[in-house]
C-alpha cells in the first residue's frame, strides 16, 4: 500500500505538470538535476546534480539532503509558518507533517517539491481513566470576544501567509466590526492585554511588581497560540459568527 505522495514542482517545459509518484513504505525517490542519477529529474541549473532523497515510512518519511551547501526548508502548508531546516549533507531527517512543501533554493528561486502523507491517525475517544481530569495547559473559551480578537490577529498567517505582518489594533477592530459592531481601538487593546496576562505571557494587575513592559505583545501572543495550536484555521469562523454569538 501506497503512503507518501510526491508533486513534482512545475517545469519550464511543462508548467501544468501535475503527475504524482506515490511510495510504498521502504521505498526511495532520489532527486535532483541529472537525468542518470535520479528517480525524479528537476531540470534547473541551481538544483544539485544529486540533491536528495525521500524515503517512505507508514505515516511520515525521511529526507536527506545531498547537496554541499544549500539548506532545504520542508514547510507545513497548513501550520501557519511550521517548518524544518535539513541541513546540506544531512541523511534521514524525519519529518512529521501530513502535508508538506520542500522548498530548494535554486540560484534565485525557490523551487517548491510537495509531498504528502496522508496515513496519519489520531487517538478517538475518552481515555476512560478514574480519577481527576488533567488541567488544561491554555484555557480558552471559543464563544469570547477575547478568542475573536486572537483569531484575528492569527487570520493572515493561518491563511497561508506565514511571514504576514500582524495586523494592527485599528485592523482588528475593523475586522471585528461586522460580529462585534462597537469594536474600538480601546476595546480590542483591552483584550489584547487580557489575553497577555491570561496566557501568562505577563503577570496579572493584582501582582505587586508588574515587572518590565512587555514589548511585541501581539507577536508573541500570536507565536505561542500558532505554536500551541491554540487557534486553528477552522476557528476564523468565529470572525464570520452572526451578531450576538460572541459576547463576553
Amino acid at each position: 500500500m501506497y503512503s507518501i505522495i510526491v508533486v513534482p514542482p512545475p517545469t519550464t517545459e511543462d508548467e501544468r505538470n501535475l503527475s504524482q509518484i506515490r511510495l510504498a513504505p521502504g521505498e526511495r525517490l532520489r532527486f535532483g538535476r541529472s537525468a542518470p542519477d535520479n528517480d525524479l529529474r528537476i531540470t534547473h541549473d541551481g538544483v544539485s546534480r544529486r540533491a536528495g532523497e525521500i524515503t517512505a515510512h507508514g505515516a511520515f518519511w525521511i529526507l536527506s539532503n545531498l547537496s554541499r551547501e544549500q539548506t532545504y526548508v520542508v514547510e507545513n502548508p497548513e501550520g501557519a509558518g511550521e517548518h524544518v531546516k535539513v541541513a546540506p549533507g544531512r541523511l534521514d531527517a524525519p519529518i512529521p507533517f501530513e502535508f508538506s512543501r520542500i522548498v530548494l533554493p535554486a540560484a534565485g528561486d525557490l523551487l517548491a517539491l510537495q509531498v504528502w502523507a496522508p496515513r496519519h491517525d489520531y487517538l478517538s475517544g475518552a481515555g476512560g481513566l478514574d480519577g481527576a481530569t488533567t488541567a488544561p495547559a491554555f484555557s480558552l473559551d471559543r464563544t469570547k470576544r477575547y478568542f475573536a480578537v486572537l483569531a484575528a490577529l492569527c487570520e493572515p498567517r493561518l491563511r497561508g501567509a506565514p511571514h504576514a505582518p500582524l495586523p494592527t489594533v485599528d485592523q482588528v477592530a475593523d475586522r471585528l466590526r461586522s460580529t462585534w459592531p462597537a469594536a474600538s481601538r480601546t476595546s480590542v487593546q483591552w483584550n489584547i492585554d487580557y489575553l497577555a496576562v491570561k496566557l501568562r505571557l505577563k503577570p496579572g494587575p493584582e501582582s505587586a511588581d508588574t515587572g518590565p513592559r512587555l514589548n511585541g505583545k501581539k507577536e508573541s501572543l500570536v507565536s505561542l497560540a500558532l505554536r500551541f495550536d491554540l487557534v486553528g484555521e477552522d476557528d476564523l469562523s468565529v470572525l464570520a459568527a452572526p451578531s450576538g454569538r460572541v459576547t463576553r
